[in-house]
């Protein structure tokens, strides 16, 4: 059962946030909220879900300053990753050198980490950690019996790009061992990108000159 997969772009970085959900329960998860929380809200209204978790892929402020609203919208818990939490934590601060204005992010409720799978209704998710555009990145990946499969990969991987490495925290070496172990994911697997179009493995490991070989 392929998950149910909205998105829409938000804030001044053109972020996408993505809503996930499991066509069947009608359980969701909100990948990335990083402004226009009613909008967010607003396409989680539409497909009718019951949101169990509010995800954050890394602590760079176009992904998390609406995690306040609709964590407190939706009542669901804030999962994020434990080497990001300094970044989250000035995310507000960083957000006011673009005349923009928001609250700070709540601490989060728990962490994820590599390995761990993330129950959305019938379908599980698992967290990969893909440091090197921040160092606590993680994507999020789905796969059934037939290998099948999607990942939400945030700001590690794009349509012919990858994440910069120029950001405090940022390391190329680092981000490349990341990519790799993105290239061994099937080439049907959808790419779900932070920024931009969505896009595919196999389109990726052919054309991205980014993406070691």
């Amino acid at each position: 059962m392929y998950p149910l997969v909205d998105s829409l772009i938000v804030s001044p970085f053109q972020t996408n946030c993505y809503i996930v959900g499991c066509p069947e329960t009608k359980h969701g998860i909100i990948i990335d909220p990083g402004d226009e929380p009613e909008r967010i809200l607003a396409v989680v209204n539409f497909h009718q879900l019951k949101i169990v978790a509010v995800i954050a892929t890394h602590g760079h402020l176009d992904h998390v300053l609406a995690v306040k609203a609709v964590k407190e919208a939706t009542g669901a818990p804030f999962l994020f990753t434990e080497p990001d939490l300094p970044m989250l934590r000035n995310a507000h601060i960083q957000a006011r050198f673009y005349n923009w204005f928001a609250e700070p992010a709540p601490d989060p409720d728990g962490f994820l980490k590599e390995g761990q799978i993330l129950t959305v209704g019938k379908i599980d998710f698992q967290i990969l950690e893909l440091p090197g555009h921040t160092p606590g990145h993680i994507a999020l990946y789905w796969s059934d019996e037939k290998g099948k499969g999607c990942l939400f990969s945030g700001d590690v991987l794009f349509a012919g790009s990858v994440g910069r490495t120029d950001l405090p925290g940022g390391n190329w070496e680092v981000l490349q061992n990341s990519l790799k172990r993105l290239m061994s994911l099937p080439d049907e697997t959808i790419v779900y990108p932070g920024h931009g179009r969505k896009t595919t493995i196999g389109e990726e490991r052919r054309y991205n000159p980014f993406v070691p070989r």
